[in-house]
């Protein structure tokens, strides 16, 4: 989403869903100065006013109350705008475009289910794997590895990502953590151990994957530094 705005050279705003509790607290609150209460308006109305400014509603099914997202709606609506009591009509303005991110599974703790009137309203994008090809480049781009060793990476999380008796989901994020600790000097067998949270079984299986691609069977010593 970051990308997209800095490719079509957008303004971007964005929100973590998972700190609102209540409605309206997206707009702003009431708060205590001097001991005057005063109206505090947010970035959230600001940023929909701004034209061709890109909203990301970060992990949109992770609020502490559902009614946080009570504003949203109409926002979200046809005339795209809302009422405020403190603030007047606000309306989205030209050029806004709103995107909206979740993990979504009994897996992914802290979630909910997206209402359906508002999963409504978004166009639904399922974000697969990347191509090895662009997952390739994220790494070395990224992490500064050369292409041999991320080619290497690929291969392995490749298998892993492929086998049916693998229930864990090997991400991007995953396959980055093993090329920054690659990046910083460790093996690739190392990298794989530290970085992936599979169980003990997993593990043996990977570490036959990293014998069979690699003959690197071998763990270096380590070396232990006392920091005062």
């Amino acid at each position: 989403i970051r990308q997209f705005a800095a490719y079509y050279k957008r303004p971007i705003a964005v929100f973590q869903i998972g700190q609102l509790s209540e409605p309206g607290q997206l707009f702003g609150e009431h708060a205590l100065k001097g001991g005057d209460t005063y109206y505090q308006e947010f970035l959230f109305p600001k940023a929909i006013s701004t034209p061709n400014c890109v909203v990301h509603l970060e992990e949109i099914n992770r609020p502490e109350h559902p009614k946080a997202l009570n504003e949203l709606y109409s926002v979200l609506s046809e005339d795209r705008s809302i009422w405020s009591d403190q603030l007047g009509l606000i309306k989205v303005a030209d050029g806004v475009v709103f995107f909206a991110s979740m993990n979504e599974g009994e897996e992914f703790t802290g979630t909910d289910s997206l209402d359906v009137a508002l999963r409504d309203r978004f166009y639904i994008v399922p974000v697969d794997y990347p191509s090895a090809d662009v997952e390739k480049k994220i790494l070395v781009n990224k992490t500064g590895i050369d292409e041999l060793q991320a080619d290497m990476i690929l291969k392995i999380i490749g298998n892993l990502r492929s086998d049916p008796n693998i229930d864990e989901t090997i991400s991007v994020r995953h396959s980055l953590m093993i090329a920054e600790l690659m990046a910083a000097g460790g093996s690739l067998r190392e990298s794989l151990i530290y970085s992936l949270s599979i169980s003990r079984d997993l593990i043996e299986s990977l570490l036959l994957a990293v014998h069979v691609e690699t003959k690197d069977t071998i763990i270096k010593s380590s070396e232990y530094r006392l920091f005062l």
